[in-house]
């Protein structure tokens, strides 16, 4: 095992581009809990006890565990991260991560049981939305600025039981897209007779399209200044009061005016109903808000997906998880997120 003391010095090495650079990078706890190390604390150990800075002492039987050297308190790595209080190896964690963020579709909780030999369903379960919680930046900027945005929402999932015809109990869901302009070597589809392809992406459960509901989102989600494509719907009404460059066109059911006026974000929404059904088989309307953040952190990074694994765990550091409990009931939500729709509904 390399020596922790020199190795802990050393700067966040290059994200792991191969399968076989992944198994070089980490062969061990070790290694791994030095790259840890590195990505938390970049500029050296900081005590969260006395808040000492400098080179810590390592015990040797516990390569997670950091003591300060002022106050003598052991500091976990893990402590105050998505992996807090774990019992599972740091290295389950990392080729979780690895796996998770590199496979283009993802990866169900059963199949990553199967890949990681974990005995329990439920710890995988759990580990995977603590990753997704991890594909949440705290410091997310918004999108749009120099590229016009198409905003809709569409209903997701459902179930039909003895209601009558037709699927009930959808959840409602909204979101954004950039609508990019590409050269003839980079096209991805043609839309409106240009060469454009879809640039950043947004995604948010909501309770209703009222105007209280959708504009908020729209302020938190786009850049002001921004030209932003609607349909006729009233909710989206006073867009160009918040400062935005708004057209509403009048949908009326026609599926080409549709066609010509929201391509990006119907698309968009198909390919998400599409990979949530293939990947995971549906999901419960508590938890979708995880699987949209997933999605978005996929589809943002998806010109460069071997990057993601040094996000998640850049992330993952910074930020608090769901526990067991929080996640079974239903309760936790994503910080960001609630933060983001308040300072929009005040500002």
């Amino acid at each position: 095992m390399p020596d922790l003391r020199e190795v802990g010095r050393r700067s966040v090495p290059a994200f792991p581009r191969t399968l076989l650079e992944f198994q070089r990078l980490f062969p061990d706890e070790g290694t791994c809990a030095v790259h840890l190390e590195a990505v938390r604390w970049p500029g050296g150990f900081v005590c969260h006890h006395c808040y000492w800075s400098g080179e810590p002492w390592r015990p040797k039987r516990q390569a997670t565990v950091l003591r300060c050297a002022a106050c003598r308190c052991d500091t976990a790595l893990t402590a105050g991260t998505i992996m807090h209080r774990t019992k599972t190896p740091l290295q389950v964690w990392f080729w979780g991560v690895y796996l998770v963020t590199t496979q283009t579709p993802g990866m169900s909780a059963l199949q990553f049981q199967r890949q990681l030999g974990v005995k329990r369903y439920e710890t995988t379960f759990q580990m995977l939305h603590k990753l997704r919680a991890a594909m949440v930046r705290p410091d997310r900027d918004r999108i749009g600025g120099r590229w016009p945005v198409e905003v809709d929402e569409t209903y997701v999932g459902g179930k039909t039981r003895g209601e009558g015809r037709g699927v009930h109990h959808k959840t409602l869901v909204v979101g954004a897209v950039e609508v990019r302009e590409s050269s003839a070597s980079r096209t991805r589809t043609t839309v409106r007779r240009r060469n454009v392809y879809a640039g950043r992406l947004r995604f948010q459960v909501i309770p209703d399209r009222q105007g209280e509901t959708l504009r908020p989102f729209v302020a938190a989600a786009v850049e002001p200044g921004s030209a932003v494509t609607t349909d006729g719907w009233v909710g989206y009404e006073g867009l160009a009061a918040l400062g935005y460059r708004h057209e509403a066109v009048v949908i009326a059911g026609d599926q080409e005016v549709t066609d010509n006026s929201l391509p990006m974000i119907h698309l968009v929404f198909s390919n998400f109903k599409t990979w949530l059904q293939g990947t995971h088989h549906g999901v419960s309307p508590r938890h979708l808000q995880a699987y949209l953040n997933e999605y978005v952190f996929r589809f943002n990074r998806r010109f460069y997906p071997m990057t993601a694994f040094n996000s998640v765990l850049g992330i993952g550091v910074r930020i608090e998880a769901p526990t067991y409990e929080d996640l079974y009931r239903g309760e936790w939500c994503h910080p960001k997120l609630t933060e983001a729709a308040e300072v929009a509904s005040t500002g």
